[in-house]
């Protein structure tokens, strides 16, 4: 089976996190009893919190941001250890555990972009100011959150490619979004792999244009 662009995967996640079972209050008891077992050291525990939650921080929160599927998995495995190292800190508020989760997911997305060298669509001052806001809100219910978060990256990024010259927006979307070969994306657009180097800096150098002025506020 061809694997999914990051694209086609925010769109079908919605159907995959349906919520089972409980109703919304009896959950988040349940949510909270493992939370406990979880700080007194109950592996099974954490596990069960790990996987409830895993599919979301991997999909809605770090695959959008960081635009490759092999760092939004590094990403979730590094998310993961530090909850575990950090889950004594964690302090049960009447919204569930996920809001935390997030904001370390964040966290860890801000680090991987600021130490990576490729090209990304996102930078990490981006992830720092919306981290920054959520601090100073009333964290969301985790469905609606996911919900925001794969539908405001995905529209922010669409956006922005309808904006730049078409060949650059094909550029971006079979080297960085869909994660070609080099080399078969410089053949399909009929220039060498030199040529198309240059031709993705530019590309990406709009595309950060055309978000910025999307968002006037996070202009250089």
């Amino acid at each position: 089976m061809t694997a999914l662009s990051p694209f086609a995967e925010w769109a079908m996640v919605g159907g995959m996190l349906r919520r089972e079972g409980l109703a919304p209050s009896d959950e988040l008891d349940a949510e909270r009893a493992l939370v406990e077992r979880a700080k007194s050291g109950d592996r099974a525990a954490m596990g069960q919190l790990l996987r409830k939650h895993g599919q979301a921080l991997y999909a809605s929160v770090l695959l959008p941001r960081l635009g490759s599927e092999a760092a939004a998995k590094d990403a979730l495995a590094e998310t993961f250890a530090k909850v575990v190292e950090r889950i004594d800190r964690f302090q049960w508020q009447n919204v569930g555990f996920y809001p935390w989760l997030r904001t370390v997911a964040l966290r860890v997305a801000i680090d991987m972009l600021r130490a990576r060298k490729r090209t990304v669509l996102w930078e990490a001052d981006d992830l720092q100011r919306e981290l920054d806001a959520a601090q100073t809100t009333t964290p969301l219910d985790q469905a609606v959150q996911e919900r925001r978060d794969r539908d405001a990256a995905k529209a922010r990024v669409e956006a922005a490619l309808g904006k730049i010259n078409e060949r650059y927006a094909r550029a971006i979307r079979m080297r960085v979004i869909e994660e070609r070969p080099r080399e078969e994306v410089a053949a399909e657009l009929g220039v060498t792999p030199a040529t198309f180097d240059v031709l993705l800096h530019r590309a990406t150098a709009a595309l950060k244009k055309a978000l910025a002025k999307e968002d006037p506020a996070h202009e250089p």
